[in-house]
């Protein structure tokens, strides 16, 4: 029962409070706590407002960041919030409490904001469905920090003196991960209580870093998992004076945190990517659909890493890609084929950071993957061996290097014409902004580094 009706809501005296939440544009949950009679009997029917900002803003919510959609000549007014009903649960993990994700509504076209994330992902989704007849799954690795000190003490300390949960590196360890049942006993279960489909968790390859996994389904159920596992991490960690963090890579000789992407397409219950008569298993449409994505990669990386810190995380021999090229289960290649000449063959997007915002990697996915089914791009041939260590040549395998810095990704995302039909060139250039803003904030800060290393000696 962890997925509500709107009369078992009502009905159940229990549950008190509804947070009645969008996603944002970094992939986190912004909205408000109605309190139950409020919401039953007028949000329901009429939704309810938010100020437009909560879509024009950077991480720390300024409203300085310069985008068209809300300014201060526009004033900051508000976008209609539909509730999704069918997104209804509980929240297992705060008293009296359930959940609910939202629409995001231009009050004068009554039409979805088309920057909106969700928005995003579902007018991708169509077109697959529509024009193809296709239905993506996916399923994300989601991977994060646990640290012995709450967010209180951490900030405290100006993250000086950050101690992770473990000490050694805990990649499938199963004595090393007792330490830290205490925490992530009830994260599992509180999960599977709010009806997220969780397979497991495990120790990741450092010290004190975790991995959710959950099982695969629709792109949009898959993202809404993946936002909401992120949030109940977050928010059980510190309630139970723990803090847990999502940056790409929160110290510089630790690796960072991926969310990897498994994906496949459907059609009528059936994978299309499989065809046993074809090398690997993998089916023309399959072959399109990843030649899409490689020939893409470039472009759609600023989804995949959207901050200053996800670049730090492409790193040799530290199981994040450094170059756009495909393989077999090859961990060091940007695109993974995992469970080749099966009818399980699907491929693993190695790209996306822990800080990235799901829908928007997924949505840059499927486009990606339309343009190679659309085009009939012929996929290179499957590298073989350590990508970090290869020199192989761009024409071979489409060994591109992934953009090394948000400021080089920022110019081939803006000035993509196939991102730009696909997603509107207002969206484009919407989020286009928002790195650039994000750019700029860095820009003027003064660093650590810079403190340690000029101070006495400049």
């Amino acid at each position: 029962n962890s997925m509500l009706s709107l009369d078992e809501l009502q009905m159940d005296e229990s549950l008190d409070t509804v947070l009645t939440a969008i996603v944002d544009m970094q992939g986190r949950l912004v909205g408000k706590r109605l309190h139950k009679s409020y919401f039953t009997k007028s949000v329901c029917e009429h939704g309810t407002h938010f100020c437009k900002y909560l879509l024009a803003t950077d991480m720390e919510m300024s409203p300085d960041g310069g985008f068209s959609t809300a300014s201060w000549s526009e004033g900051f007014g508000d976008f209609s919030v539909v509730p999704d009903l069918l997104t209804l649960r509980r929240v297992p993990w705060l008293s009296g409490t359930a959940m609910v994700l939202c629409d995001v509504i231009d009050s004068e076209t009554g039409e979805e904001v088309p920057h909106a994330p969700r928005a995003m992902l579902k007018k991708q989704m169509k077109i697959l469905k529509d024009e193809y007849g296709y239905e993506l799954k996916a399923a994300t690795e989601l991977e994060f920090f646990l640290f012995n000190q709450s967010l209180d003490v951490l900030k405290k300390n100006q993250y000086t003196k950050i101690e992770p949960i473990g000490w050694y590196n805990e990649d499938y360890s199963i004595f090393g991960t007792v330490k830290e049942e205490n925490i992530m006993r009830p994260i599992r279960n509180a999960l599977f209580q709010s009806g997220i489909p969780i397979e497991g968790s495990k120790g990741e390859a450092e010290a004190g870093q975790q991995e959710l996994n959950i099982k695969y389904s629709s792109a949009e159920l898959a993202c809404e998992h993946h936002i909401i596992a992120k949030h109940a991490v977050k928010d059980i960690a510190f309630l139970n004076n723990y803090s847990a963090s999502f940056m790409a890579k929160y110290r510089a000789d630790r690796v960072g945190s991926a969310a990897h992407i498994h994906l496949s397409l459907w059609q009528n219950n059936n994978s299309v990517f499989y065809d046993p008569n074809q090398n690997f298993g993998m089916s023309n449409i399959m072959q399109h659909f990843l030649a899409g994505l490689l020939a893409l990669a470039p472009e759609s990386t600023l989804f995949h890493a959207p901050s200053i810190n996800s670049y730090k995380r492409f790193t040799a021999e530290s199981f994040a890609p450094t170059k756009i090229l495909w393989s077999v289960d090859n961990r060091t290649a940007a695109f993974r084929l995992v469970a080749p000449n099966t009818s399980a063959v699907r491929i693993e997007c190695r790209i996306p950071g822990a800080d990235a915002n799901p829908y928007l990697s997924l949505a840059a996915i499927i486009a990606s993957g339309i343009y190679g089914i659309k085009n009939k791009l012929p996929l290179s041939k499957p590298f073989q061996g350590d990508a970090y260590s290869s020199s192989t040549t761009a024409t071979q395998y489409c060994a591109n290097s992934i953009p090394s810095t948000l400021r080089d990704a920022i110019p081939i995302f803006k000035s993509s014409s196939v991102f730009r039909e696909a997603f509107g060139p207002d969206v484009v250039d919407h989020y286009a902004q928002a790195a650039i803003f994000e750019q700029t904030s860095f820009d003027k800060a003064v660093t650590d580094w810079e403190l340690n290393r000029y101070f006495e000696r400049a």
